[in-house]
């Protein structure tokens, strides 16, 4: 029963260190309209949330090596209490992105460790436990949309980053006492080098951020600019496109426990190659659909398959590594997909900003992304893909 009450303090805290990196994106608008800027120019706001929650994975994977690993979940809760009370206190754009980092500083840490952990609290249904614990975390990006427009009804941005940091110190409390009266997991005892770990894992690993990596930049500019996108280019207003977004995220809730359950019983590789292909697709769609009910279904298609995507490829990644590598490996993969999706809003937004048209750009990522997937697609079949059938525990 004990690991379950850790599972279930997990699975809060990813809660709400995933809506510090996801709350920004319903919050572009209002905060363009105070300091006086586009919402396109501050897509470097967003990507410095998951620039943070990038570059703490590799540092956080060594210290893993050598504390255990529901210490540092605590340290996430404990440091998004400070970050997130510093980024209300924002009266600039410079300020504003500080705290946005720091802020996706504690995501970072938390998945590295944390993730690991549930795959080894419950080693033989791998797939279910990520699929309910990636479910939790989208239940912050649901209602990240629809919480900012309520707040923003009776107060400013900035109380949103307030509650968040009060919220944050609660659950911090639920959390330590959870993990006292847990029966910890041994299982990564042995893992105690990180460049052990990348050099034997390494096509595992390159696997992982090739397909991740793609998926992550596309994804990460669509979203984050996806109420500005909504309003240039499909004339939708920003209340609609709040809700559209949380939509979208909400697609994400049956995608991660329905194709939890189905890594757990599928051949991981086909079926991931088969959702990048329909990931990439669904972009594409979206930038020929005229409407609001067009406009509306390949958004949430997108969103159910990107979130159909992260479960399958955790799964074939963490039940596939040894003991003696899952956490090391797992910190390689992570900390390189992360660098690369945290590029996208800046990226895709600086584009925008230059005067490319929003839907060239997501049209030629989106066959970028099919290319790469078609590219798998032929190396699977020549078996030359680390293949998950094979590997041990």
């Amino acid at each position: 029963m004990s690991r379950w009450q850790l599972f279930g303090s997990l699975c809060a805290t990813v809660f709400l260190v995933n809506l510090a990196r996801v709350v920004f994106a319903p919050l572009l608008q209002p905060v363009a309209a105070d300091f006086g800027v586009t919402a396109a120019s501050l897509g470097i706001i967003a990507s410095a949330t998951w620039l943070g929650s990038a570059l703490p994975r590799m540092p956080t994977g060594y210290v893993l090596t050598k504390v255990p690993r529901h210490y540092v979940v605590i340290v996430t809760g404990t440091l998004l209490v400070f970050t997130s009370a510093f980024t209300g206190t924002a009266q600039s754009i410079t300020h504003l992105a500080i705290g946005a980092f720091l802020m996706g500083l504690s995501s970072g840490i938390y998945f590295i460790a944390a993730n690991p952990l549930v795959s080894e609290l419950f080693p033989r249904r791998v797939g279910r436990a990520i699929g309910v614990h990636g479910m939790s975390s989208q239940f912050a990006a649901v209602l990240a949309p629809l919480v900012v427009g309520g707040i923003l009804l009776v107060a400013d941005w900035r109380t949103t980053f307030f509650a968040i940091s009060v919220t944050a110190a609660i659950v911090t409390v639920f959390i330590v006492f959870a993990a006292r009266r847990a029966e910890l997991p041994t299982a990564g005892a042995e893992d105690r080098s990180l460049l052990t770990g990348g050099r034997a894992q390494w096509p595992l690993i390159l696997t992982g951020v090739t397909i991740m990596g793609a998926v992550g930049f596309l994804w990460n500019g669509l979203f984050n600019l996806y109420g500005d996108y909504l309003e240039v280019v499909k004339a939708i207003d920003p209340e609609t496109g709040r809700v559209m977004l949380s939509l979208m995220f909400a697609a994400g809730i049956p995608a991660w426990l329905i194709t939890g359950r189905l890594a757990d019983r599928w051949r991981h590789i086909p079926l991931m190659i088969a959702l990048l292909l329909g990931f990439a697709v669904s972009v594409i769609g979206l930038t020929f659909a005229e409407g609001l009910i067009m406009v509306g279904l390949w958004s949430v298609l997108t969103g159910y398959l990107f979130f159909s995507l992260i479960p399958v490829l955790d799964t074939y990644l963490l039940s596939s590594l040894p003991d003696r590598h899952r956490g090391s490996a797992y910190t390689w993969y992570s900390s390189t997909m992360m660098i690369i999706t945290a590029l996208g809003s800046g990226g895709i937004g600086s584009l925008v900003a230059g005067g490319f048209a929003y839907d060239t750009v997501f049209l030629v990522l989106g066959v970028i992304v099919v290319t790469i997937a078609l590219l798998l697609g032929v190396l699977f079949k020549v078996d030359m893909l680390p293949d998950d059938a094979t590997s041990t525990r």
